[in-house]
């Protein structure tokens, strides 16, 4: 292969005099050079510079396959960058990098934070919650910002997480010589005339955060009442075995509680729920917990919708199991698939019981009984035991 057709280039705010002499270089031998208008303004490009399209699509840069083209891109293209999107539809070889220095760098060396200690975010488009599994006791953490409006918008979400004492570093056009940076909290938060491109260093306050054992509370989910108890959803993402990158089949999900859980812990789920009103509460705990990136819910009988999804690493029946379900899992899903499936029933009992004995793996039954007040004195709830069988197919 010849030389790429493409360049893409990092662009910092100290503008066309901090570019290396290759990256220079690159941009005037293109013939076309697509970018955000400040980043055109900042190098110069003049006649050859093209705005990006609005909403952005890279399909004006790849529609220019066989010219010479530059594109300008924040700090490192390929982090939270254009370069991840623009180079899905290349082979290896069309592309050059030139990176400079991250705003995420650049932010964290002007306030002495040491990069392996935080965590980093694109909220360009990104709802807030997606912070919610990042909110850590005296955590640090910095934001890419949508607009200059957006930090107001991220104070008051962190108020709302219970960290309203967090501080606050708004950074504006770091790196360049309009660079201004402001402290404040987000429960005080009063700044205004916030200039874009702007990012957010939070330094979390102490007790905050979701704990990152299995089992939350069950009034961490909106629910009607049909969700998995705490104690047992532990025991159920234990025998799950959630690992980064990993998706589920959440069959019956009630609440969506074992997705969201298995999602927190670095997986990806399809929550499958035949009933409306907890398909509403299902999708409401994906927003709530920031998981649409990760989580999906499919309304309807699980068994008209399975064929057309992706084949999972582990599956879930929290309810509704039956001889017809099982038999058209073990013909559909790959070898070394986990099926974990709890039942309550003296029905569903026989059933796991049967299954056990066909297809091994680990059959246990839980009884589980809170202290609660009856009249005058406290006592036990009488006990419901859960049957739940565990096998590797």
């Amino acid at each position: 292969m010849g030389d790429p057709w493409l360049s893409i280039i990092g662009v910092n705010e100290d503008s066309a005099e901090g570019l290396p002499p290759a990256s220079r270089a690159a941009i005037d031998a293109a013939d076309i050079v697509f970018g955000g208008p400040r980043h055109l303004a900042l190098v110069g490009v003049e006649d050859k510079g093209q705005a990006w399209p609005v909403p952005f699509s890279t399909a004006p840069v790849l529609a220019c396959r066989g010219q010479r083209v530059a594109v300008l891109a924040s700090g490192d293209p390929f982090w939270h960058g254009a370069g991840g999107s623009l180079v899905r539809d290349l082979e290896r070889g069309e592309w050059r990098a030139y990176p400079a220095p991250s705003t995420f760098t650049i932010a964290a060396a002007a306030l002495g934070w040491r990069m392996e200690e935080i965590t980093c975010h694109g909220l360009h488009a990104a709802p807030l919650a997606q912070l919610r599994k990042a909110l850590v006791p005296q955590g640090r953490m910095i934001c890419l910002m949508r607009d200059g409006s957006a930090p107001a918008e991220l104070a008051a979400w962190l108020c709302g997480a219970g960290a309203g004492k967090a501080t606050l570093s708004v950074m504006e056009r770091l790196g360049g010589g309009h660079e201004r940076i402001r402290d404040t909290s987000a429960e005080g938060f009063d700044l205004t005339d916030i200039t874009a491109p702007v990012a957010v260093a939070v330094h979390l306050p102490a007790g905050v955060g979701l704990s990152r054992a299995s089992g939350l509370p069950d009034d961490s989910f909106a629910h009607d009442g049909q969700i998995t108890k705490r104690p047992i959803r532990a025991v159920t993402l234990s025998a799950l075995a959630p690992r980064p990158g990993a998706l589920l089949w959440d069959i019956g999900a009630g609440s969506g509680s074992i997705s969201v859980e298995w999602c927190l812990a670095g997986g990806r789920a399809i929550a499958f729920e035949q009933h409306a009103s907890r398909v509403a509460n299902i999708t409401r705990n994906i927003e709530d917990f920031g998981l649409s990136h990760l989580m999906q819910v499919m309304e309807g009988n699980s068994a008209d919708h399975l064929e057309e999804q992706p084949l999972p690493d582990a599956v879930f029946i929290g309810g509704g199991a039956n001889s017809v379900l099982l038999e058209k899992l073990y013909a559909l899903l790959p070898p070394k698939t986990q099926l974990v499936v709890n039942g309550v029933t003296l029905e569903t009992e026989a059933l796991l019981l049967q299954a056990h004995s066909d297809k091994g793996g680990s059959l246990m039954r839980f009884e589980v009984s809170e202290a609660k007040p009856l009249g005058p004195m406290r006592g036990w709830t009488p006990a419901r035991p859960i049957v739940q069988w565990s096998v590797e197919l």
